[in-house]
């Protein structure tokens, strides 16, 4: 009897089974979407990791080799892959010992500097020379060789620990150390000398017969995700007391990593739940509704099945195999759909291992969401089958009793007040609180569902007096059709949640792109090795001398505030510049602004020559202080022998000789009763000072607190002097004083008043002038002070003011920059971009769920759209019956197919504005923002969830999608 109703009702049936397939999609799509990604957050998650936060580490201290280390490491590998069980972990073996290496040239001081060997050494070390091949051969570190002057062919004696007799090692190479080989501590320096690498055989010898062994098992990346259900943390536990008893060191820094990984994990499933609960409980709503539009056929089944004294539980027997058909149709139809609809949205399918879970968990979803909707539907049927026989006989609807809908609403309104009270107080990501923008949005369908009845009821009779025929019958058809009012609810959830989904994507792209930027500052951030701040500035600028697509920067965090150096001149061109960041070009115009005297000409000349006057107890020795302009080397010369009267005194400075040549930067004073007159500087025939601009008293500077020497200027040039209580240095000045900066965050503590002070910019302190004031600055966030580099080079003279080198290049900036960039002397080291960074921020738990999100809204989306072609079928008759019954009476055809297609499209246009309403209602009410990151990083504003072009687009895409199965449903009620 139930199929045979089920084939009587085939467009019912068929509009049933769609809306099953949907929602069965949704819940098949879940579980692999989900594993999907989860694996793609944990795997991105492992790759941000320290490279040491991946590798277990087992040692085997003053291990007895017998004179053949091979055979004890492969010994030692055997009792660790016993005692430990990591499937697809190669192991990295090697074997170090402690010696003691005899410097003689500082009073033979013993250092330590072991000796090691491990399993491809070479290929993971950028090496100058030869890689050790011979017994007794040996690579030597970059500082090593720097520290003891060691160079490829020298012998290196070492005695080894509790040995009596030495060895003798031969330098064969130079190695620095690169990539993530170098976890191990025991191949690290240990507090003295970095160790030097053998080969296998050196270790043959009997004073290396106790060293100790070790094996290095880098954890595959399936492992440290988890894949597979594997416990990373479980296996590693249990193996620490196997490893104890055997006498071996364990060493696992996995744990924080694998806990982070679960945790992803945890957000990636709390994301999808969230999306796919919200379309499952829109989707049984819009089952539940569609049982009641369109069970007027099925009461009056049950009508005359009581007649004939069927039985409650009977009736529902009946009228639940009617739903079982199309339930079951759907959910067969909805697995294979789901499935493969997350293949696109996630990017990928989930690894394979996990492929029989995924299916497992998707079968179980798509038989809860049809067991779920056959729950629904049949207890749509009971309630409506406790009406008496007369009135489940009876064709024409009876009078509303409005009390239940009113109590549903304002259950569902004390809901959506509750989940914004959460979401407010509690955060949006937990509990309720994830509900509330859907929530939102149908306590504000049901309100404009009540208004839409309240307005249409009036306006329609109002009408109808009026003649005015068509809006009349209209608005009375909207007023007093079955359920309008709920389907009006679900279209305008379905458009509101198109508009947030929609601008939460756009957000949470803008706001990914805004942390890349402000984190990198340019596109593009080069890390790079320079000898100085003055060698970085020129290879940039000879590698870009238009200035517009590289810039030189130096960050300082250890600084108090954080210091970041820029060539202003440059940086409106390269850098990303925000809002809150200020003025982009308000450093270089203050930089550029500033009056200075004329730069003096380079020092170019292998000597240099000064004429003086010194006093009867002036100093016997006058320093010059000078900075070679290519490698920003500092260079302090001495005059010295000087006595009283005029001379003309000389000093070699053979590394002026080398292009560009050298900077002066100031004189150096020695402490006496007297002074001197310095009266011109030159170099190799060339006046680099003479005495009218020696006498400029405004080109000079002393430090600037404390007692500064005594400083004068005359016809005849600069006349200085020092005693022990005043500084000793006087400096040409050269550069902006006080230095511009543009400051982030509270003035520091220890600035008083204007006088703002820095010690980061060489000497002691360096005055700052406060040119502006930003909100944020690239890198350095809310707190720190941007300033110009080529300003606070030349005011540091030869100090070392240390920090991180960078290369920030503008979009677009060719490839061959970096090349030109290594040709000018730089060596890159790390090479970033702020895409990169962007994308690696949306591979975060957070964010990975989106797609996810994009997939059940559109579903929604598809609900709703179903929702209005089943309203539609269930009134087909009774809108054909009225219709041909207003024919019958005069009405026009054109009339008549106007008002059968103008209920239909006002409800639509109606759930369509209703939904951008409740979106824009629900963005401030329910607090919705962009998804903010699990660190908590806001050092800017994050972007406003809906915009204009948002709005636009949630509503075109509700007009088409919505629009088009309400003209096919209506073109067929009316014909």
């Amino acid at each position: 009897m139930s199929w045979s109703a089920v084939r009587r009702r085939t467009a019912q049936a068929a509009l049933l089974t769609l809306l099953a397939a949907l929602a069965a999609a949704a819940g098949a799509s879940a579980p692999w979407y989900g594993l999907t990604v989860a694996s793609r957050a944990a795997g991105a998650e492992v790759q941000a990791r320290p490279a040491a936060e991946r590798v277990v580490t087992v040692h085997q201290p003053q291990a007895e080799t017998g004179g053949d280390p091979r055979k004890a490491l492969d010994a030692l590998v055997v009792r660790v892959n016993g005692l430990l069980d990591l499937p697809g972990a190669a192991p990295i073996v090697g074997l170090a010992q402690n010696t003691t290496y005899i410097d003689a040239r500082h009073g033979n001081a013993p250092t330590g500097m072991p000796i090691a060997y491990r399993d491809g050494f070479c290929a993971h070390v950028r090496l100058t020379g030869d890689c050790p091949r011979e017994p007794s051969s040996v690579a030597v570190s970059a500082d090593v060789a720097r520290r003891l002057a060691l160079k490829t062919g020298d012998t290196l004696p070492v005695r080894p620990e509790g040995a009596v007799n030495g060895v003798r090692l031969k330098v064969v190479g130079v190695y620095e150390t690169v990539g993530d080989y170098w976890t191990d501590p025991l191949f690290k320096s240990q507090g003295d000398l970095d160790p030097v690498f053998t080969t296998l055989d050196t270790f043959r010898q009997p004073q290396l017969g106790r060293p100790t062994l070790a094996v290095s098992l880098p954890v595959p990346l399936p492992l440290l995700r988890g894949d597979n259900l594997y416990d990373l943390n479980g296996v590693l536990n249990a193996a620490g007391p196997r490893f104890a008893a055997a006498q071996l060191d364990l060493d696992n820094p996995t744990g924080t990593l694998f806990d982070a990984v679960i945790a992803d994990r945890r957000t990636v499933l709390t994301g999808v739940l969230v999306a796919l609960v919200q379309l499952l409980v829109l989707a049984w709503f819009a089952l539940g509704l569609a049982g009641r539009l369109t069970g007027r056929d099925r009461r009056a089944d049950a009508g005359l099945l009581k007649l004939r004294g069927a039985t409650r539980g009977g009736l529902l027997r009946l009228t639940a195999g009617q739903h079982v058909p199309p339930l079951l149709i759907g959910a067969a139809i909805g697995l294979p759909a789901g499935i493969l609809a997350s293949w696109p949205v996630a990017g990928a399918l989930p690894v394979r291992s996990e492929w029989w879970i995924a299916l497992l968990m998707a079968i179980g979803a798509v038989l809860a969401v049809a067991a779920g909707g056959l729950l629904v539907l049949t207890g749509m049927d009971a309630i409506a089958q406790r009406a008496p026989v007369a009135a489940l006989l009876r064709r024409v609807p009876g009078v509303r009793r409005d009390w239940r809908s009113r109590f549903v609403d304002i259950a569902f309104l004390a809901l959506a007040a509750g989940a914004v009270y959460q979401a407010r107080t509690g955060g949006p990501a937990g509990g309720l609180g994830a509900a509330a923008p859907a929530l939102v949005a149908l306590a504000v369908g049901l309100l404009l569902a009540r208004l839409l009845r309240w307005v249409t009821d009036r306006a329609g009779g109002a009408a109808i007096r009026a003649g005015r025929v068509r809006l009349g019958l209209t608005a009375v058809q909207v007023s007093r059709r079955p359920g309008a009012d709920r389907v009006l609810a679900l279209l305008v959830v379905a458009v509101a949640l198109v508009a947030l989904t929609a601008g939460g994507l756009v957000a949470d792209r803008a706001e990914r792109a805004a942390r890349a930027d402000v984190e990198l500052g340019a596109a593009r951030v080069l890390t790079v090795r320079a000898e100085s701040r003055t060698q970085l500035q020129n290879a940039v600028r000879q590698a870009d001398p238009s200035g517009r697509e590289a810039m030189a920067v130096v960050v300082d965090t250890t600084a108090d505030p954080p210091v970041l150096a820029v060539d202003s001149s440059r940086l409106a061109a390269v850098a990303t510049w925000h809002a809150e960041s200020g003025p982009v070009g308000a450093l270089a115009g203050a930089v550029g602004g500033a009056r200075l005297p004329a730069d003096p000409p380079l020092i170019t000349g292998r000597t240099l020559e000064v004429r003086l006057t010194r006093d009867a107890r002036g100093p016997a020795l006058l320093g010059a202080i000078l900075q070679h302009e290519g490698t920003g080397a500092g260079l302090r010369v001495e005059f010295r022998g000087l006595h009283a009267g005029d001379q003309q005194v000389t000093a070699a400075v053979p590394a002026c000789a080398v292009a560009p040549g050298c900077r002066f930067v100031g004189w150096q004073l020695f402490p006496a009763a007297g002074g001197l007159t310095i009266r011109s500087l030159a170099s190799a025939a060339s006046t680099v000072l003479d005495t009218a601009g020696l006498a400029d008293v405004s080109r000079w500077h002393a430090d600037y607190i404390g007692v500064a020497p005594r400083l004068a200027a005359s016809s005849r040039g600069l006349t200085v002097a020092a005693d022990a209580r005043s500084g000793t240095e006087v400096r040409l000045v050269d550069a902006p004083v006080p230095l511009p900066v543009v400051i982030a965050g509270e003035r520091p503590d220890q600035w008083r008043f204007d006088d703002a002070m820095s010690g980061r910019f060489g000497g002691t302190a360096t005055p700052v002038r406060v040119i502006a004031q930003a909100e944020v600055l690239p890198v350095l966030g809310r707190r720190g002070l941007l300033t110009d580099l080529d300003a606070a080079r030349r005011l540091a003279g030869d100090a070392d003011l240390g920090g991180t080198f960078q290369v920030w290049l503008a979009a677009g900036a060719p490839a061959s920059l970096v090349t030109a960039l290594t040709g000018a002397g730089l060596t890159v080291v790390d090479d970033r971009t702020s895409a990169a960074r962007a994308t690696a921020l949306g591979a975060e738990g957070r964010f990975v769920t989106a797609p996810f999100a994009i997939l059940t809204t559109a579903i929604a989306l598809l609900v709703a759209a179903a929702m209005i072609a089943v309203a539609a079928e269930a009134e087909r008759e009774p809108r054909q019956a009225m219709l041909a019954a207003l024919r019958a009476q005069g009405l026009s055809r054109a009339t008549a197919s106007f008002t059968g297609r103008a209920g239909t499209a006002a409800l639509v246009l109606t759930g369509v504005a209703g939904g951008l309403l409740a979106a824009l209602i629900a963005r401030p009410v329910a607090a919705i923002v962009a998804t903010p990151f699990p660190d908590n990083w806001q050092v800017v504003e994050p972007p406003g969830v809906l915009s204009a072009p948002v709005l636009a687009l949630a509503a075109a895409t509700g007009l088409i999608v919505l629009g088009v199965p309400a003209l096919l449903a209506t073109r067929r009620g009316t014909r």
